[in-house]
């Protein structure tokens, strides 16, 4: 990829539980502005530095219609791999994202390669021994929490236990739950991330108020 690339010199020192910023993506309600994207530092290989997003940056259904379907031929993982994928990074920025080889799909699910994917259950039990669980809690956008034209909206946490609530810029925000691609169980349904932070693996495919953390992996060499 060589070194004359803008952003290797910094990522290559990144370590597990920093905060990078890389692409654009709108995070304002109005949606006009693309802003920088924050992204934690899952995991640093020497070659590959694995990056979730810090905050819930839309919200979407994991696939449209509520019946079995796989990671593979969901609808989010389109989504992720195209359209967000476009919208997000530019021409150099692409350059340096790495495919991954996704697994512990779910049973019967098969392995996929995506450019940006969500992350499973296993990659989040395996940076929670390195992060503990913080990092699992998140809260949305102003852009994620706008009501989207195909129904969905963003459940945001808003009762009285103070666990499932983050205080960012002096700010106290309610956390919201996010998708994750593994499906345990049933193939019409998804595991999520909850308010707080417990791995959850129930929900509907089509639930219209899961939010997405993509994922993905930077190539340093």
């Amino acid at each position: 990829m060589g070194d004359d690339h803008p952003h290797l010199a910094h990522f290559r020192h990144a370590q597990p539980g920093e905060i990078i910023t890389f692409g654009r993506y709108p995070q304002t309600a109005g949606g006009a502005e693309q802003t920088p994207v924050r992204w934690r530092v899952l995991q640093n290989s020497g070659d590959e530095l694995f990056i979730l997003s810090e905050h819930i940056l839309d919200c979407r259904r994991y696939h449209a219609a509520f019946v079995a379907i796989t990671w593979r031929d969901c609808d989010l993982r389109r989504w992720l791999n195209e359209t967000f994928y476009d919208a997000a990074f530019n021409a150099a920025e692409k350059e340096i994202i790495g495919t991954t080889r996704c697994a512990d799909n779910g049973e019967g699910s098969p392995d996929t390669e995506d450019r940006v994917f969500l992350p499973s259950i296993a990659e989040i039990e395996n940076a929670t021994g390195t992060l503990g669980k913080d990092f699992r809690r998140a809260v949305g956008t102003e852009y994620a929490r706008v009501r989207k034209a195909d129904g969905c909206h963003l459940y945001v946490y808003d009762k009285s236990v103070e666990e499932n609530y983050l205080v960012e810029d002096g700010e106290r925000q309610g956390c919201s739950w996010w998708w994750l691609r593994t499906q345990p169980g049933s193939p019409d349904r998804a595991a999520f991330i909850g308010t707080r932070a417990s791995i959850r693996s129930y929900c509907r495919v089509n639930r219209t108020s899961y939010g997405v953390r993509p994922a993905l992996k930077l190539d340093l060499r």
